[in-house]
């Protein structure tokens, strides 16, 4: 007889638990799709050389790459930066690729093209 107690005590704790889990997983908010556009990624190119142009890119997850030309005339240079979204801000960051460029810390598709030029 109490072991059938402790049975019926015990599931009721795990259904309880159960849905409790299930509440917190439907109200916690959908992830945000970046769009991966140059217009997009271009709005992180905010540094004293303004952009020209990207000239390729990728995106994958929360990271991109942009080969890009800044500045013009005699200032004129290409450049490949490593980009994150934001959720809060909702927009591209560039970001540091001295941090971020390790094996394992990028997406290995924005690892490959971001991480290994100029």
């Amino acid at each position: 007889m109490r072991i059938l107690r402790y049975a019926a005590v015990l599931a009721v704790v795990v259904v309880a638990g159960l849905a409790a889990g299930d509440a917190r997983a439907t109200s916690s908010p959908s992830p945000v799709t970046a769009a991966c556009t140059t217009e997009a990624l271009g709005q992180a190119f905010n540094g004293a050389l303004g952009l020209d142009s990207i000239d390729a890119w990728g995106c994958e997850g929360d990271f991109a790459y942009a080969w890009a030309t800044v500045g013009s005339g005699e200032y004129e240079i290409g450049v490949t930066e490593v980009l994150r979204f934001d959720d809060a801000a909702q927009h591209w960051s560039l970001v540091s690729r001295l941090t971020w460029c390790h094996p394992g810390m990028l997406p290995e598709h924005i690892y490959r093209l971001g991480c290994f030029s100029n």
